[in-house]
């Protein structure tokens, strides 16, 4: 095929060189488009944090006081790691960043030990989880067993250990044919077939003590996991001994400044668990790699700053900023005043709600997208079907969100019979929201894992289930976190679902239970913008959203963390 002179002419110069004109406007196209996207996303941080946190209203004594204790030493020392040690930089950053985010997660900790399940019930679930995994690890072992027998004792050993054989109950009414008269009531109740073991170890008369059984069932676990962290880094039994005594010493220390403070003893050893270890762990690390040594004096700069700039506007009387978002507002429940008002139900309520749309959506998704990529025929009748199924797959994560709202209230609240706005139903209409979607991405994560590496687990001698749970899935992993990632950053701030399923817009009680009404804080902040009071509508409106925003990003991180631990083959 021929090339006429004027498209070589578009492409080349007269000097016959090619011309770079078209690629260099694409490239400032895309970086003009990149700078306008985070501008606006700045903005409208900086937004909702000058009417969250009103940094006009402190005193100009107090405003200078910190940018001389904090701020312009912060930048300075950030320069210069920047321009003289790039590897302190990173360390300072990260060792600045990391008791923030440990200190916001044992927040969470807390929530989920206060509200979803106590130090006991988790210490029975903990036994009953170990044990089933015992059992079904040992007849691994000890029997060659067939694939029916296999899969019942995998089956039946978690279910037995942690749900058990429920009963039933009996509620009707008995009437005549004709008249429809009522002749009489049947109502019994049959107690569970087979209690589990976690109800068997809660029945027992003895129990430990609430933070021994944190100590032993949330630190240990933690211990277990430091533990053979650092023997596999340092290959020493010794020093992977020493580091989950370690871990526990600090939570039985946890234990001791909460009994001083006057604190449960039981949150306080969760706490000192969640913020101590990851951060030793972290300072341990970069002195054993002695490289970046210098920016662990990052975040004791700043501290030293914060400590001197508080005892200096105390000495001199400056008054602070009438921030909104301050720990009144995170741990109090709305109020018609916007001074007491709170978010701390409805926090609550989105924490559960998130655990409910990450089980329920999570697992299903993978699932269907391992079936539809590895087992799924593609040839014949039925290839044709599963194609059209995938095609309404990809269809239905284009819906909007309130055609979703429709479904879970005609599905889970007029057809199962469950109570509108309880935590359960609004987690399981969310998860169907963002079911397609990590559908979808985990399809195309696990369809870009190459076909010569699935040949080669075959030619060795694996089943496909060896293959896709050995080579598929770890490869896969990374994307299908990712998609995972951008999933849920969807559920968080979805509001229409909650609406139609009925979840209240103000709960002054935090929920106890999955099955308990709740609200959540994209409602109550629907609600709050709503209202006519100006300091509901800006100051506490900006507080909730900031608070969002800030959950959204733990979580967005946590799973980032994830994924770059398995795209590292960590």
């Amino acid at each position: 095929m021929a090339t006429s002179d004027d498209t070589i002419g578009a492409w080349y110069g007269a000097d016959g060189q090619v011309s770079q004109v078209r690629g260099l406007l694409f490239k400032l196209s895309c970086l003009g488009a990149t700078l306008l996207a985070l501008l606006l996303m700045l903005g409208f941080l900086a937004y909702v944090f000058n009417d969250a946190i009103q940094p006009a209203t402190a005193d100009a004594g107090w405003l200078v006081t910190f940018a001389g204790t904090v701020v312009v030493p912060a930048i300075l020392l950030g320069v210069y790691f920047y321009l003289s040690d790039s590897k302190a930089g990173e360390v300072a950053y990260t060792s600045l960043g990391l008791p923030i985010v440990s200190v916001l997660f044992a927040g969470g900790a807390v929530i989920a030990f206060r509200h979803i399940v106590t130090p006991r019930e988790w210490l029975a679930l903990v036994i009953a989880a170990g044990v089933a995994y015992a059992v079904v690890t040992v007849h691994g072992q000890v029997r060659d067993a067939g694939v029916l027998e296999r899969l019942a004792v995998v089956v039946l050993a978690p279910v037995l250990a942690v749900v058990g054989v429920p009963g039933f109950s009996v509620d009707r009414t008995i009437r005549t044919p004709l008249l429809g008269q009522e002749l009489f009531d049947v109502s019994f109740a049959v107690p569970d077939l087979v209690p589990s073991l976690r109800e068997l170890i809660l029945s027992l008369p003895f129990l430990p003590l609430p933070w021994i059984s944190a100590l032993l069932a949330f630190t240990g676990l933690v211990a277990v996991g430091v533990a053979r962290y650092v023997r596999s880094v340092r290959e020493s039994e010794r020093d992977g001994i020493v580091a989950g005594v370690a871990v526990l010493a600090v939570g039985a220390a946890g234990f001791a400044v909460a009994s001083v403070v006057g604190v449960p003893s039981a949150y306080g050893v969760i706490v000192a668990t969640v913020v101590v270890v990851p951060n030793a762990l972290y300072v341990e690390f970069v002195l054993r790699r002695n490289d970046g040594v210098a920016g662990l004096a990052y975040p004791v700069v700043i501290g030293a700053g914060i400590l001197v700039g508080v005892v200096v506007v105390d000495a001199m009387g400056y008054a602070g900023p009438d921030v909104w978002l301050d720990w009144s507002f995170l741990i109090s429940s709305h109020s018609t005043t916007p001074a007491d008002a709170g978010i701390y139900p409805s926090l609550v309520g989105t924490v559960m709600l998130l655990t409910v749309i990450a089980v329920s959506a999570f697992p299903v998704g993978v699932g269907a997208a391992i079936y539809l990529e590895e087992y799924a025929p593609n040839q014949g009748r039925m290839g044709r079907i599963v194609e059209l199924i995938e095609i309404n797959i990809a269809n239905l994560a284009g819906v909007p969100s309130v055609v979703y709202g429709v479904l879970g209230l005609a599905l889970f609240v007029r057809g199962v019979g469950f109570q509108t706005g309880i935590v359960f139903v609004g987690g399981l209409t969310v998860g169907l929201l963002i079911l397609p979607i990590v559908i979808v991405s985990a399809q195309e994560s696990i369809r870009g894992v190459p076909d010569s590496m699935r040949r080669a687990s075959y030619g060795m001698g694996a089943t496909r289930w060896q293959t896709v749970r050995n080579v598929v899935l770890p490869e896969a992993m990374p994307g299908i976190l990712t998609g995972t990632i951008l999933a849920f950053g969807r559920s968080i701030g979805e509001t229409a679902p909650l609406l139609m399923i009925g979840m209240p817009a103000v709960v002054r009680i935090s929920p106890d239970s999955f099955f308990s009404v709740s609200s959540a804080m994209p409602r109550q902040i629907f609600t709050w913008s709503r209202l006519i009071d100006h300091d509901f509508r800006y100051g506490v409106l900006a507080a909730g959203v900031l608070t969002l925003l800030v959950v959204l990003l733990l979580m967005n991180g946590a799973a980032i963390v994830l994924r770059n631990r398995y795209q590292r083959g960590e």
